[in-house]
């Protein structure tokens, strides 16, 4: 056999053997549980999606009463979508799954439900940011108004620090290190974990194998072999976005980038802030002009990776979603 099918064939027997460790590693990346006030009155506000980070689910209790406080504050219907059929398959698709697969999975959800017809707000934690992102460039139909991105990995990772292979989760944690390596812009990895779709290292973000290969280079339109228009014109289409950044992250990696920002390519130490950045410099995928005109807003939390508080989330629902009344 060649060392190519060799080395599939190893993968694909250690991730078998992790799938139950998923379990246990997702608990590192779940939304706190929120407090849930009195319902408003409905005042014809846009309903809102809830997106999910790596690990999370829908079904947890996290999400769904951080899903269920947003419904409460602002008077209209709020759904936090799965790529998942239940609890354990949505855990289970935020590792080993692509982000493109559960990008469409995502926008399917969203198109079967009817209360979401005729557009809605987002708000992402963490990798739910990926896939909100992934909807609007592929899909947006119905229509994102407005995009709250908390802790987002938006603009790709390049690594996942809190995933040591020291700790408690090391055997899974050392298998998404090796993934995110050498094989990384591989079809097999891009076609099979999540992480590797937005993973960005900056070491080879100008190689033909990130080019041809890398589901978040498709979204930025990076390199000679991704041009798509339609992205492009989807990004611009929402009419504001709100980006949280913690300061004090461990998770996404650099935090710059739920700025947009990254490393400066071709080292790890100096970070580059969203308008120093050649994709957006270029517009390759709309920053530039979302931006110029206004439409993108920033904020910060003090502390690390999804801490936040329940006041801190319904501000940012207040202040920054649209409405039909506004």
């Amino acid at each position: 056999r060649s060392k190519a099918t060799v080395s599939v064939l190893y993968w694909k027997k250690k991730m078998l053997t992790l799938f139950t460790a998923t379990a246990c590693l997702s608990t590192l990346f779940q939304v706190p549980v929120m407090e849930v006030g009195e319902a408003q009155p409905d005042v014809g506000n846009y309903p809102t999606v809830t997106a999910h980070g790596m690990g999370d689910s829908c079904w947890h209790l996290g999400m769904e009463t951080l899903t269920r406080s947003i419904e409460k504050n602002l008077g209209s219907y709020a759904v936090c979508i799965p790529t998942g059929a239940n609890k354990s398959e949505d855990v289970h698709n935020s590792f080993w799954m692509s982000m493109e697969k559960n990008v469409d999975i995502f926008a399917a959800k969203i198109r079967n439900d009817s209360k979401l017809a005729g557009g809605f707000n987002a708000i992402g934690f963490s990798q739910g940011n990926s896939l909100i992102r992934g909807y609007i460039q592929s899909y947006n139909n119905p229509p994102v108004k407005s995009f709250i991105s908390v802790h987002g990995t938006v603009m790709g990772v390049s690594g996942i620090p809190d995933c040591s292979p020291d700790g408690p989760f090391a055997e899974i944690c050392t298998v998404i290190d090796e993934a995110l390596g050498e094989d990384a812009y591989s079809d097999y990895w891009q076609n099979s974990l999540f992480q590797a779709g937005y993973y960005r290292d900056p070491l080879r973000t100008h190689s033909e194998a990130y080019y041809k290969r890398s589901e978040i280079a498709r979204q930025n339109n990076e390199g000679p072999y991704n041009n798509n228009q339609t992205y492009k014109e989807n990004f611009i289409s929402v009419q504001n976005y709100t980006m949280i950044k913690a300061l004090k992250d461990t998770v996404v990696h650099p935090n710059e980038g739920e700025w947009w920002g990254q490393y400066t390519p071709g080292q790890m130490v100096t970070v580059q802030k969203m308008n120093e950045t050649d994709y957006y410099q270029s517009d390759l995928f709309g920053l530039k002009t979302v931006n110029e005109q206004g439409r993108m807003a920033f904020n910060t939390t003090d502390g690390n990776h999804l801490k936040f508080t329940t006041q801190e989330l319904l501000w940012w629902v207040d202040h920054y979603f649209v409405q039909p009344s506004n």
